[in-house]
């Protein structure tokens, strides 16, 4: 492994610090920056391609990051604490950070099983929220994750930390077009009878009345403005979930979690 040497913001430190901010060259390199060591040892699990390992003190990783390490063909960076710093956005930084290659995956090449459970999320706008529903879409066996839209970037350095680097296990396909899914749609209920169920604190049909179970999309609407209009009427039908209290509807990832564990529960699905 080649060492290098950081004491002052040169190119690579440009380099690093712009795959962290920059969604473009993210976009362009297929390349995202990784802080958090659950994140890192989930890109590591999922098998991606490691192209730098950033530390502050090489002699002061744990046995595990020595492991690592040794283990990886990339480039190895030491630089001076108070760059590496700058790169952190925790108060007390982890022992590394990592860039990683990524392969963007479009809809030709998607490969599902027999009954199919899809997430389609129409123009997510918060990072949080994104990656709070990648893990529950992880949790309960959701085989793809459809974004529709303009959208933000889900290879944020926010979505991947609080996706806890379940992102590096989820199948994420952005839909070009709305004419691109509906030929998607009409092929899926051709093949296997396909429902698309969307989601929302008015829908007519309660959770508690209708069993849903694959194949099965589900979509969720914009946190904001809820699911489009063109979504709404590629829908089979739409539900709710019965709540009670002063607020009327749940946050986009805590009611798209529940409704993921309900699939899962009523599919009992049992997959690695």
């Amino acid at each position: 492994m080649k060492k290098l040497l950081i004491s002052t913001k040169n190119s690579e430190f440009q380099v690093i610090q712009a795959l962290k901010t920059n969604r473009v060259k993210r976009s362009k390199s297929n390349e995202v920056f990784v802080e958090g060591i659950e994140s890192i040892k989930q890109v590591v699990s999922a098998g991606l391609e490691i192209t730098r390992i950033i530390v502050h003190d090489e002699g002061k990783l744990s046995n595990w990051g020595k492991q690592l390490v040794g283990n990886v063909n990339s480039k190895l960076i030491e630089m001076r604490f108070d760059l590496y710093k700058e790169l952190c956005d925790r108060e007390e930084p982890s022992e590394m950070l990592v860039t990683v290659k990524i392969q963007p995956l479009t809809l030709a090449e998607l490969s599902l099983p027999e009954k199919p459970f899809v997430l389609i999320f129409d123009r997510p706008s918060d990072h949080g929220n994104f990656g709070s529903i990648l893990r529950s879409a992880n949790s309960f066996n959701v085989d793809a994750i459809f974004v529709i839209g303009h959208t933000i970037d889900y290879y944020d350095p926010k979505v991947i930390r609080s996706s806890l680097g379940s992102i590096f296990h989820s199948k994420i396909v952005h839909i070009q077009s709305m004419q691109e899914l509906e030929e998607w749609i009409a092929q899926q209920k051709q093949q296997n009878g396909l429902q698309v169920v969307g989601t929302d604190s008015t829908g007519s049909v309660s959770i508690t009345d209708r069993k849903l179970e694959t194949p099965l999309a589900l979509v969720l609407g914009n946190e904001a403005k809820g699911i489009s209009v063109a979504l709404k009427n590629i829908c089979d039908f739409v539900v709710s979930i019965p709540i009670s209290g002063a607020v009327n509807s749940l946050n986009v990832a805590c009611a798209g979690s529940i409704l993921l564990w309900d699939v899962y529960k009523n599919s009992r699905i049992s997959r690695d």
